[in-house]
């Protein structure tokens, strides 16, 4: 079974879309498919296939309301299942290890030529790992800065996050990682293959171990949203970023234009390669099919098991990055080296970041005003 997660570094690029159509042009070319709503908290994959809410869904079996078994249900479509998420349980967004190991278990057991897992945006520790079980996940990402900022940012986190799998607590390199830690911008901010050639040096055994798992890791990229043919140049640009920057090698699967289709297909509820199986998008998709059916499974050593309990406080440092402002310039710098963001998109980008922070100035500002005020109030009483 071909394991395909599909992430973003940020919501509203297509992620959905390409899972589900995915899944659906896999299933009319005679493959045994099965996906699943794995944007916990805000899970709508059912929308976008045309299936009404299910009753049963990992929501549930979560909650103990329901068996695995329970959750694998038919669709309307040729050799495709679906498992639903659960947008109204809280906390189904940050997953304790025990309940997530559950489930990463319970999808390696299941029977199909093609597992398609659509997971929610971010950086999150259960999104790192879930996309971490194939070394063939699909990273969905249009050609505007943010959206490109945002899927070099996920993909940096994945590979910190494999590190992390590899070194085990105690060893040479794990010390060396810990201490970095506790620097957080310092850390984000060293380059994979600097980072790793230090690495060597102290820890030479566990650092091939994960030279060979880097080496097997193989995303591949979908640019979405593309409306001007230029913007394809992008995917060649992002791909030289994380040659240059992570150490990683992405496969690029394809673009897909911007289609009128696509809202019309949603409005009818159905997917748009049945709404309309002849337009500019479906031919995308069905093009992106093609590849996935040729090319060659791809797994980690037998060794590398995610659901053991790596150090929480790495969820931290990765949320925490994330949000960085400082941290996301370094991820800026980095693209602008090999040309990926434009000087208008880094214009552009400085002036965004410049408004969010006059924005929570002045929110602090209120704050302390208000505090103040309350003080005083307090102290006149």
């Amino acid at each position: 079974m071909q394991i395909i997660p599909v992430a973003s570094g940020k919501g509203g690029v297509g992620k959905s879309l390409l899972s589900a159509n995915l899944a659906i042009a896999l299933g009319q070319a005679g493959k045994k498919v099965i996906l699943a709503d794995l944007d916990l908290g805000a899970s709508n994959l059912h929308l976008v296939i045309g299936q009404t809410a299910a009753k049963a869904g990992i929501g549930t079996y979560l909650t103990g309301q329901s068996s695995f078994s329970d959750l694998i249900q038919p669709t309307d479509y040729e050799n495709v299942s679906f498992i639903a998420g659960d947008s109204e349980i809280p906390g189904l967004t940050s997953l304790k290890t025990n309940k997530k190991n559950d489930l990463i278990n319970q999808f390696c057991k299941l029977d199909a030529d093609y597992f398609i897992l659509d997971l929610g945006a971010g950086t999150h520790l259960t999104i790192l790992d879930m996309f971490l079980l194939s070394p063939q996940g699909i990273v969905v990402t249009a050609p505007t800065v943010t959206a490109i900022l945002n899927g070099y940012l996920f993909l940096k986190n994945v590979v910190f996050r494999m590190m992390y799998n590899t070194f085990k607590k105690g060893s040479p390199a794990y010390s060396y990682l810990d201490s970095l830690r506790k620097d957080s911008e310092s850390l984000q901010r060293m380059y994979i293959p600097k980072l790793v050639a230090i690495l060597e040096e102290k820890d030479p055994k566990n650092t091939a171990l994960f030279k060979m798992r880097l080496e097997k890791f193989h995303p591949r990229l979908v640019l979405n949203m593309v409306d001007d043919p230029t913007d394809a140049d992008r995917a060649i640009k992002i791909r030289r970023s994380c040659q240059q920057y992570l150490g990683i090698d992405i496969e690029h699967l394809g673009i897909l234009f911007r289609d009128a289709m696509q809202d019309k297909a949603l409005t009818s509820r159905l997917p748009v390669i049945i709404y309309k199986p002849q337009s500019v998008l479906s031919q995308a998709i069905y093009r992106v099919a093609e590849k996935i059916m040729q090319s060659e499974t791809i797994v980690f050593d037998d060794a590398y098991d995610i659901t053991t309990n790596a150090d929480a406080s790495f969820e931290n440092a990765a949320e925490e990055a994330a949000a960085d402002f400082h941290t996301r310039m370094a991820y800026v710098e980095e693209l602008a080296g090999t040309g990926a963001l434009s000087v208008g998109e880094l214009s552009e980008l400085i002036a965004q970041q410049q408004f969010e922070l006059t924005r929570l100035r002045n929110e602090n500002n209120l704050l302390k005003k208000k505090l103040v005020k309350a003080a005083q109030q307090g102290f006149k009483v």
